[in-house]
């Protein structure tokens, strides 16, 4: 593979030339997209017992005492609404039981302050076999849904005891609508579901506003949820020093070639390659990388391109890759317009994930 044009500039540390997101064009198969539906690597290891609540922040641990109660009603026979039936389906079909409280559970809480931490430890604390278990972002389930279609996403995940949504997006009509449906159809399954989404950045004391926006898009859903408020600041800037500036070029280019299963590409570029990958398939854009090195960062010339970087940081930040950069620092990859327009939620989250992996990859600088 290649490296970027900045490599040839500067005197490589090894003979081994970094990897290059641009050469890569993979191709998933639908059953991955099943398969890989369980909690990213950040988040292997997450329990509720990991979970550090803020002590000024009371309703942390309200969220942790309610969702480790939920979790354990979620134990016993799958309560599917039609009854189910004996060994094979056959044989007279059983009444299911009438599961005790709300199916659902909302997370409702500004960035950062450890609702994926507790929406995977609820994935995790749930008493079922992990391929009962499902967990992925709003965009990865409608991503499935597009490989799949509709009618087998739901034959595949209404067997399942709990599907949790990470980032449940409220700024797509026709994607709400669409989920909205899905879920409708494995509550009836019985399927327990659980999902966070964000508040704005200096908007926390409105989070009733944002709980209100989430039951109504969900409309005949809104009965099966209780809404949990979880406060705090955000906890990848709470004690922490502020995100390091970008480095030269010729910094980000030396670690990338010190750097085994390092990638190195311009940012320009990378941007064009985004266009040419379906978001679904990002995740495997990324497999085996250590890092991920970019020089001549600049602001995004559009909203559609902004969309696509703003599921690659999520990739990113799920697999834990740092980010090392030249150029611009990242809370100017946006424009006022796209931070104050209807999709700003996605971009705030994406400057905060990458700075704190930018912040990951100072030692990458340090070793090289």
């Amino acid at each position: 593979m290649s490296s970027s044009p900045a490599a040839s500039e500067v005197s490589p540390v090894t003979d081994v030339a970094p990897l290059s997101l641009c050469a890569r064009s993979p191709h998933v198969p639908a059953e991955r997209l099943v398969a890989e539906m369980v909690p990213p690597p950040r988040f292997d290891s997450v329990r509720f017992a990991t979970y550090i609540p803020d002590p000024n922040q009371p309703s942390q641990t309200e969220a942790v005492r309610v969702l480790e109660g939920f979790a354990g009603g979620l134990g016993g026979a799958h309560a599917v609404a039609g009854g189910r039936r004996g060994f094979l389906g056959f044989g007279k079909a059983r009444a299911p039981k009438a599961p005790a409280g709300p199916r659902g559970v909302y997370l409702d809480g500004g960035y950062g302050v450890g609702k994926t931490h507790l929406l995977a430890s609820l994935w995790h604390a749930t008493p079922a076999e992990p391929a009962l278990k499902a967990f992925g972002t709003f965009v990865e389930l409608t991503n499935l849904v597009g490989a799949l279609g509709f009618q087998q996403t739901v034959r595949t995940l209404s067997g399942h005891r709990l599907l949790c949504i990470d980032e449940f997006e409220l700024d797509d009509p026709g994607d709400t609508v669409l989920v909205s449906t899905l879920l409708g159809r494995l509550v009836d399954a019985g399927v327990a579901l659980a999902a966070t989404s964000n508040t704005l950045p200096g908007k926390l004391g409105e989070g009733r506003f944002a709980a209100a926006d989430f039951l109504r898009e969900i409309q005949g859903l809104s009965a099966h949820f209780r809404a949990l408020r979880i406060d705090g600041e955000d906890y990848r800037h709470r004690g922490l020093p502020a995100a390091p500036a970008p480095y030269s070029e010729e910094q980000v280019t030396k670690a990338a070639y010190a750097t085994p299963g390092a990638s190195l590409d311009a940012f320009p570029q990378l941007l064009d390659h985004l266009a040419k990958v379906h978001p679904s398939r990002y995740g495997a854009l990324t497999d085996g990388l250590r890092a991920v090195c970019l020089t001549g960062v600049q602001p995004v010339p559009d909203q559609s391109t902004a969309l696509r970087l703003v599921v690659l940081a999520d990739r990113l930040y799920d697999r834990e890759v740092p980010v090392l950069a030249s150029g611009l620092p990242f809370d100017k990859l946006f424009s006022e317009e796209m931070l104050n327009g209807g999709y700003r939620k996605k971009y705030f989250r994406a400057i905060s994930r990458l700075t704190a992996l930018a912040r990951d990859a100072k030692e990458l600088v340090a070793a090289g």
